[in-house]
């Protein structure tokens, strides 16, 4: 028996992935509120990487309670910097001082990947990349800023480094698909292993 995938999100990047490797699935949104669970988190000092991995468990077993013989993909990615995380921007001046913070400086994005069947993980795996960004002047930034807002808004870091977010760095090393959100290769692995891809 061939199982379904199915998204435990509605992110449009993480859809898109997925279609161009030519994967077969369904979306649902798994309603969670991300920013307490954070804080909670943090407030009991867990390492960063934990925090994506256990929001992408619960992403996916939320959803995995809906569908239980599906295999339910939650993902989750956190920016981590100096022990801190950076969320995503709530305002331009938010994206300002964030970017402003990350100048001449390196972080890690960590991308996390859990796979849920019967409301249990039975997958998991946490993608790291580092990446370093220029020293851009604050007249490239105000620009930046004010053609890329809209695109943005909705990512941790409040950048896309497949388009023009790419001129803020200087160095990027780590998997391409881990710094888009999903690391996809480790994905598509544990999907041929359980035969929804054919070997």
């Amino acid at each position: 028996m061939t199982h379904k995938l199915t998204l435990a999100s509605r992110s449009p990047i993480r859809a898109k992935l997925l279609q161009q490797a030519g994967i077969e699935f369904d979306a649902v949104t798994a309603l969670v509120d991300e920013e307490m669970m954070k804080a909670s988190m943090r407030a009991e000092q867990a390492p960063h990487r934990d925090i994506a991995d256990k929001l992408a468990e619960i992403k996916a077993l939320k959803v995995s309670q809906k569908c239980p013989e599906n295999f339910v993909l939650g993902c989750d990615q956190i920016l981590s910097f100096n022990g801190e995380i950076f969320s995503k921007p709530k305002s331009r001046n938010a994206l300002r001082d964030q970017l402003m913070a990350l100048k001449s400086n390196r972080h890690d994005l960590l991308s996390a990947a859990v796979i849920c069947q019967n409301a249990q993980p039975i997958w998991r795996f946490v993608g790291r990349a580092r990446l370093t960004m220029r020293d851009f002047s604050e007249t490239f930034l105000d620009n930046y800023i004010d053609q890329n807002w809209k695109s943005v808004e909705n990512c941790v870091g409040g950048y896309q480094i497949e388009a023009e977010g790419i001129q803020l760095f200087q160095r990027v090393e780590g998997d391409y698909f881990s710094i888009l959100g999903m690391p996809l290769l480790e994905i598509l692995n544990f999907l041929t292993v359980r035969g929804v891809i054919q070997r």
